[in-house]
């Protein structure tokens, strides 16, 4: 399983998923996106809906009758109706539940890097855990470091 770190920086969060959520669609992949806040769950709710009409991300909140049917599927539990084998972590609070998928993408930000560097060090030497460690450069592109 791998964990992708994303420390956030310049670009904002929304569209950073936004980012990865085209990617994994593209692949034909499932994704759960977890987050502790309803709040934040409801902007990136709107956000995936106010794509450009030729980059639509179908999604749904948690809680639906067509939960299974959807790709993308936000949630405040770790648990994936949707079937995805990927996590994204939107809120910077690490989940353990997250070593369960294929992969999983922890975005934080300087608020929760604290957070971020107990879970690395917690992953570290952990049998079948594959770490990758990214941040922004100078002009926004996304650079592994670790």
């Amino acid at each position: 399983m791998q964990v992708d770190f994303y420390q956030l920086g310049r670009t904002p969060p929304e569209q950073v998923i936004a980012s990865l959520v085209h990617k994994l669609l593209a692949q034909d992949d499932r994704l759960l996106i977890v987050a502790e806040d309803q709040t934040l769950l409801a902007r990136l709710d709107r956000m995936l809906w106010d794509q450009e009409p030729a980059s639509f991300l179908p999604h749904a909140l948690a809680g639906g009758a067509d939960d299974a049917r959807q790709p993308i599927l936000l949630s405040t539990s770790p648990d994936a109706p949707n079937l995805a084998r990927n996590m994204l972590i939107a809120d910077g609070q690490w989940r353990e539940a997250a070593l369960s998928y294929d992969r999983a993408f922890y975005l934080f930000d300087q608020d929760a890097l604290q957070g971020a560097r107990l879970a690395w060090k917690l992953l570290a030497g952990r049998e079948g855990v594959e770490r990758h460690f990214w941040a922004q450069d100078d002009r926004s592109r996304w650079v592994e470091k670790g």
